[in-house]
């Protein structure tokens, strides 16, 4: 199947009791069994649940993998890659890193003896120089969160195969609408689901992606020994979300387009970050890599004064000031303050998260309206 059929028919099935077309919720915690162990493949729902299952099934066709996992967060779904590794282990991972997952890294796992290093990943060797015989994986964001910076998934994937390390990709940005890591050598691939794949800012839910069966078998473990799994509400809504992936993605990159261009052109913005322009550090690497540059631009106010940024941001009124993205509806965020405030200042800084930098998450509305809300607020300064 091509990618939009698979959206909505990989490797699905009609419900085999009623012929229902959408899967059921199945909102039960057990199953009857005729004897001890007799029982229809399902005993207890944190084990399985028939329509987390049918999502598990979904996740694994439209990003080309043959096992698919669902977690109740998306760092929730990291928080199971990590318990992969021992104590004394080391990950290397980018220095543009969301957040949620520098806190879980350094504030949780760092304690119990896992060791990370942040690096730029636009070049080969700043990876391999920190490379060493307790290294077990590479961590990859792309695009990065609220950089916007591509890294070659190839390029780190044949570092990882050389050294024998796990190479893992979080794919949120970018869905599988625009690129699908395992394609281009990622051992695991992970979402936070909450975001395009559930696409209507109603459902918190984590994903995993693999096709090795050994490493599979090592995830499913986790998640049933940890517990932290999605309900079959969620499972539900994420599984309907992902039918509408491909025509929601379309509109996301079309009016991200339009809103990075008008941006860039205006007189009060300091720099626009957006992979699809030409001028872009790792430009080359997103035209090869992904089928479109998505719906994600964040930009910085000249001067980087942090009070014109929340001026803008206190006077928008269809990019709603919110945590997350990836909904439908336009979501605007200031990562200083707001998805990066557990990283130390000096070092978001570093990797370009100043001040007055803005996040945007363009959603599916008419591009006229975007551009006047941005427009009116930006006329404030």
């Amino acid at each position: 199947m091509e990618f939009n059929t698979k959206v909505i028919h990989g490797n699905q099935e009609h419900d085999p009791v009623t012929g229902a077309i959408m899967t059921p919720i199945y909102q039960t915690s057990t199953y009857a069994q005729s004897t001890p162990g007799g029982h229809k493949g399902y005993e207890y729902s944190r084990t399985g649940n028939p329509t987390r299952a049918a999502l598990e099934n979904a996740l694994a066709s439209i990003e080309n993998g043959k096992y698919g996992l669902g977690f109740a967060s998306g760092l929730s779904a990291i928080d199971a890659i990590i318990k992969l590794l021992n104590p004394g282990d080391e990950v290397i991972s980018t220095n543009d890193l969301y957040g949620g997952t520098f806190r879980l890294f350094t504030k949780v796992f760092k304690t119990y003896g896992i060791n990370f290093h942040f690096v730029g990943m636009d070049q080969k060797g700043e990876i391999e120089k920190k490379i060493n015989p307790n290294t077990k994986m590479i961590w990859v964001e792309t695009p990065t969160n609220p950089m916007l910076n591509i890294i070659d998934i190839k390029a780190c994937s044949e570092i990882s195969k050389k050294h024998d390390l796990l190479l893992v990709v979080d794919n949120t940005f970018a869905t599988p609408y625009l690129q699908r890591p395992l394609d281009l050598g990622a051992d695991i691939v992970m979402h936070s689901a909450t975001k395009y794949l559930g696409g209507h800012s109603d459902v918190i839910l984590g994903a995993l992606v693999v096709n090795n069966k050994e490493l599979a078998e090592r995830l499913y473990f986790i998640q049933n020994a940890s517990g932290a799994v999605c309900g079959p509400m969620d499972s539900f809504l994420v599984l309907r979300g992902i039918k509408t992936l491909h025509v929601r993605m379309q509109r996301h990159c079309e009016n991200g387009r339009v809103v990075a261009e008008y941006l860039r052109s205006h007189e009060k913005i300091g720099k626009v970050y957006w992979p699809g322009f030409k001028d872009h550090p790792n430009h080359d690497i997103a035209t090869n890599q992904m089928n479109d540059f998505g719906g994600m631009v964040s930009f910085s106010i000249k001067g980087d004064d942090q009070k014109d940024a929340i001026k803008v941001l206190e006077n928008l009124k269809i990019f709603t000031l919110a945590e997350s993205l990836g909904g439908v509806e336009s979501l605007s965020g200031h990562p200083a303050s707001m998805t990066h405030a557990s990283i130390p200042k000096e070092e978001r800084q570093k990797s370009g998260v100043i001040d007055s930098l803005i996040r945007l998450s363009v959603g599916i509305e008419d591009e006229k309206d975007l551009l006047s809300d941005l427009e009116k607020a930006l006329k404030l300064l």
